[in-house]
């Protein structure tokens, strides 16, 4: 596994219990900025192996990225069960839930 691919999975694995952050602020802190992209593909195709807190990471506005639906309902079901508070935008308040 390249070392990015590794620093990024240990940044999704230390993202606290009711925090949320950004994918692109993910790549940041692995020292990529512009690699948002990379964070997607990690979460989508290593979520699993890695037990990724998936649910925690949500695009810059603070939106719940995935389309309305069963997974978005999914994402917004497990925030809240960390006491994270997600409005009928999928919205978080990042000031209060963010983390970093």
């Amino acid at each position: 596994m390249e070392h990015f691919t590794e620093q990024l999975i240990g940044i999704i694995q230390s993202i606290p219990m009711g925090k949320v952050t950004s994918y692109g602020q993910i790549a940041k802190m692995a020292g990529n900025p512009r690699d948002a992209r990379q964070v997607v593909r990690i979460l989508h195709s290593m979520s699993r192996k890695f037990n990724l807190p998936w649910h925690r990471v949500i695009n810059s506005k603070g939106r719940i990225s995935l389309p309305d639906g069963e997974d978005a309902e999914h994402q917004k079901m497990l925030l809240l069960k960390e006491g994270v508070k997600v409005n009928d935008q999928n919205t978080i308040n990042l000031k209060e839930f963010g983390w970093i």
